[in-house]
């Protein structure tokens, strides 16, 4: 687990703030897969339980796991009571309890490769169901984002986290659909997209900037230096296109 990844923390509350949450619909489009009731689920990298509320209010009891003793804080303060949570990295779960839904929002990159799809198997039920979801958050007008990528140039060249096997943008399928295509322990892999257009103030924005590792791994003069800068250069609100990319893939029964 890469120091980035461990640097939320830090910004626990505004994360909790600045994020958007999830839709109804992602929730929909994973049960719509699932075609069975789903009751258990494990999270995976739960953060302030954004996604957590979204699958333990539709009914589903949710074992969330964090390994950011402040993320996980954040998110008591808001879950509902059948949630139930664990302070933990995905790679010291340990099997034992299986799951019928085994999902991660926006989370799963920063877990390792190394055994990645034999652990989640080993959480799932036979024929259960993984889910991984999550998209970058984007300026919707062209100008304006370029005008915030000049702005920020001096300190970063990009915010965005590639690809983490290297998969191109233009490609069909995107990670980690490509992976779980690969992999021996997962079948059915299907990928598709929630659109999501959201309006956010200026401070909302550099407050969701705020939480983004790229930014949270610079020094603290530099992040208010970037943060005035692109102030700066911000209207008053801006138009955000946040798709949302669902992965689901199904457990070999055989496995």
């Amino acid at each position: 687990m890469s120091s980035r990844a461990l640097s939320f923390g830090v910004m626990a509350e505004a994360y909790e703030q600045f994020r958007p949450g999830y839709p109804v619909e992602v929730f929909h489009r994973v049960m719509a897969y699932a075609a069975q009731p789903v009751r258990t689920a494990l999270e995976i990298g739960a953060g302030t339980g954004k996604a957590t509320r979204l699958f333990a209010q539709q009914g589903v009891t949710v074992t969330a796991t964090e390994p950011d003793r402040a993320m996980l804080a954040e998110l008591r303060k808001h879950v509902p009571a059948n949630v139930r949570t664990v302070q933990a990295l995905f790679e010291d779960l340990r099997p034992g309890e299986r799951y019928g839904l085994v999902y991660a929002a926006a989370a799963l990159h920063w877990t390792k490769p190394e055994g990645r799809w034999s652990r989640m198997a080993a959480l799932l039920e036979p024929g259960g169901v993984f889910a991984s979801f999550g998209g970058p958050v984007q300026l919707g007008d062209p100008a304006v984002e370029e005008a915030v990528r000049v702005a920020r140039s001096p300190f970063l060249a990009s915010d965005e986290i590639p690809s983490p096997d290297g998969t191109p943008p233009e490609h069909d399928m995107q990670w980690p659909g490509t992976e779980l295509q690969r992999s021996e322990w997962f079948a059915d892999v299907q990928q598709s997209v929630v659109e999501r257009r959201l309006t956010m103030s200026a401070r909302e924005y550099v407050g969701y900037l705020s939480t983004v590792s790229a930014y949270l791994m610079l020094p603290t003069l530099e992040q208010e230096q970037v943060f005035g800068r692109i102030m700066q250069v911000l209207p008053a609100t801006v138009e955000i296109t946040a798709d949302i990319t669902v992965h689901v893939a199904r457990r070999r029964r055989e496995q």
